[in-house]
């Protein structure tokens, strides 16, 4: 379940994954399977070569990349969340989600 985000942020993110960007959003989460964390990153593109290689860069299986609802994502979580936000600088959502 995802909570902590508006409308317009998820149109947003959907336009820069469509448009072919490395695009970021953040957002509360609870997934019984994860007790330990409480918000994930999803980072998209459409451009499936580009977010393969932008995730080799982290070290991110290409096999990990949900492919659901036309919008192709890496989710991330816990620590390799928060050292991905801060190599990507994306400080907005490192405070705002208190992931320091």
């Amino acid at each position: 379940m995802a909570f902590g985000i508006n409308r317009q942020e998820l149109r947003n993110w959907k336009k820069q994954v469509e448009a072919g960007e490395i695009a970021f959003l953040t957002h509360y989460w609870l997934d019984e399977r994860f007790p330990d964390c409480t918000t994930v990153t999803k980072v998209g593109c459409q451009d499936i070569h580009k977010l393969q290689a932008w995730g080799r860069n982290y070290h991110l299986s290409p096999q990990w990349i949900d492919q659901k609802d036309n919008y192709p994502h890496f989710d991330l979580f816990g620590e390799k969340q928060r050292f991905i936000l801060n190599k990507e600088q994306q400080w907005e959502q490192i405070n705002r989600f208190q992931l320091y």
